[in-house]
């Protein structure tokens, strides 16, 4: 019996090694992004108050998250600052309110749109600035313009990310030569994106491998941001991190726009990070984000999930989720699908 024991210890203990090993969640080179702050501000036209974005920042903190983002550096010229609030812009001040010198861990990036910003004035040199990345959003027939985003941001001393949006209406070809450009630059890290929450799994597997092939011959990572209207956002996530995608995106609560984000404390929970703790996130969650939801109303609901299932911008969604009649799904449905 006691040699029966010990050998069942011996399988035991070997099943438990190759489990650890096979473990799909942790691995140390995996970095999380929270983009409450950014993509929620799509919500309420980046009106957060101080208190909102401050315990945000110290969550994150606490938290262990890798890196916070903040809003966004739009151009001034375009959007007035009278409309919308002070996180459309990230202006230093503003910032270091905030984050004061930002000592510890967490590093802070904004995004930057592809001809909506004044990149070359607003952003700062790294030296004169608290932030650590800059993150180049762009739409495929943008991309020359965003290389030189990129190539400004990294002369200036910062990390570098590009966004590509809406990829699920970009041929290959496209994006293949997009992909190889990029790899060429001075850019970290390549997003998949999915802006319209139209991706399903396997398409997300074949996007994260082809840019694991475009990109990574030349030392740049791959990451994943996804949109939860037909709620895979997370599952769409993990998939992408199987796969070989190691940037990782996610908010509190899943607040972004329309039906929102992979939430981010699903993501902690499922990595098995010792260095990441759920506690402050909920915390968070229970103190400043839920208040939110009845005003901003993010989340899965059917007209995100049309839209998803249509793969088609959520703007329509968003402006019908405003109106005070919202139970007529049938009717968004048939005025959606007469533009197809």
């Amino acid at each position: 019996m006691g040699r029966r024991k010990d050998k069942m210890k011996e399988i035991s203990e070997k099943q438990e090694g190759q489990y650890q090993k096979d473990w799909i969640g942790y691995r140390p080179e995996i970095r999380v992004l929270d983009c409450t702050v950014r993509d929620g501000g799509l919500m309420n036209d980046h009106l957060f108050s101080d208190d909102a974005v401050r315990a945000v920042y110290q969550t994150c903190v606490k938290a262990g998250i890798d890196y916070m983002e903040l809003g966004y550096k739009a151009s001034k010229k375009i959007f007035t600052p009278k409309q919308f609030g002070i996180w459309k812009f990230c202006d230093e001040d503003d910032v270091r309110r905030i984050v004061g010198d930002n000592d510890g861990k967490l590093k802070l990036s904004v995004m930057a749109d592809a001809e909506r910003t004044d990149y070359h004035e607003d952003i700062l040199p790294k030296k004169d600035s608290v932030l650590d990345m800059i993150r180049v959003a762009t739409y495929i027939h943008q991309i020359p313009i965003a290389i030189d985003m990129i190539k400004d941001a990294a002369d200036k001393g910062y990390e570098t990310t590009c966004n590509i949006m809406a990829i699920s209406t970009v041929q290959e070809g496209q994006l293949r030569s997009a992909l190889d450009a990029l790899a060429e630059t001075p850019v970290g890290t390549i997003y998949v994106v999915d802006s319209f929450g139209s991706l399903y799994s396997e398409q997300i597997r074949d996007f994260t491998l082809m840019y694991l092939r475009h990109v990574q011959p030349a030392g740049k990572e791959v990451g994943i941001h996804t949109h939860n209207n037909q709620q895979l956002a997370y599952a769409n996530t993990v998939e992408a991190l199987i796969q070989g995608a190691n940037r990782l995106d996610a908010s509190l609560a899943g607040l972004g726009r329309g039906a929102g984000n992979c939430p981010i404390e699903l993501l902690v929970g499922f990595l098995h990070n010792p260095k990441l703790r759920l506690r402050p996130l909920l915390q968070c969650i229970k103190d400043h984000i839920e208040p939110m939801h009845e005003r901003l109303r993010w989340g899965f609901g059917i007209p995100y999930m049309i839209t998803g299932l249509l793969n088609q911008h959520p703007r329509e969604a968003m402006k019908f989720m405003e109106e005070t009649d919202t139970k007529d799904i049938v009717n968004f449905f048939d005025s959606m699908a007469e533009e197809e």
